[in-house]
């Protein structure tokens, strides 16, 4: 029996060796590894980032699905650089939740783990037990919040330098 699909939302980064400039090249290389559904950002040099929202059961399965297809495309030395979102800024959480950082700030959240950031895996029950507009506004980041603890478990092994 097959489970319910969700709606995963997340960012990959990915940092781009020395010479891979040729943005056009790049974009197409993606497209043509079945990353067409991703929005690309190419603003900082050296860095891409690929914005995504993806169904599937598995939130693990489904991000580490996209990195590889990511870096198949990426010239040699690609490198993944982060999965987001896994640290967070109130700021981060209050965009995405169309409120504002003072609603945030209201509640009792889990203890930021580094500095000043916290942990979106950690933020959804927090923000969940008390009602008023941010719990209201939950439904419209639930994938985002959904993909968090596999964003932090990549980014982990990325850090190691095992392969997701």
């Amino acid at each position: 029996m097959r489970g319910k699909d969700v709606e995963f939302e997340f960012d990959i980064v990915v940092s781009l060796p020395k010479g891979a400039d040729d943005e056009a090249a790049i974009i197409d290389a993606l497209f043509e590894a079945g990353c067409d559904d991703a929005v690309v950002g190419l603003g900082a040099s050296g860095i891409i980032g690929l914005g995504f929202t993806r169904a599937g059961e598995d939130a693990e399965v489904v991000i580490s699905g996209a990195v590889t297809q990511v870096l198949s495309a990426l010239p040699t030395g690609a490198q993944l650089r982060e999965v987001k979102p896994d640290l967070v800024s109130l700021a981060d959480v209050a965009a995405r939740l169309s409120v504002s950082r003072q609603a945030l700030q209201k509640r009792d959240m889990p203890p930021p783990s580094l500095g000043g950031l916290y942990r979106a895996s950690e933020m959804l029950p927090a923000l969940e037990a008390h009602p008023g507009k941010v719990r209201d506004a939950l439904d419209a980041a639930r994938g985002w919040f959904a993909s968090a603890a596999a964003a932090q478990k990549i980014n982990a092994r990325a850090s190691l330098g095992v392969d997701s």
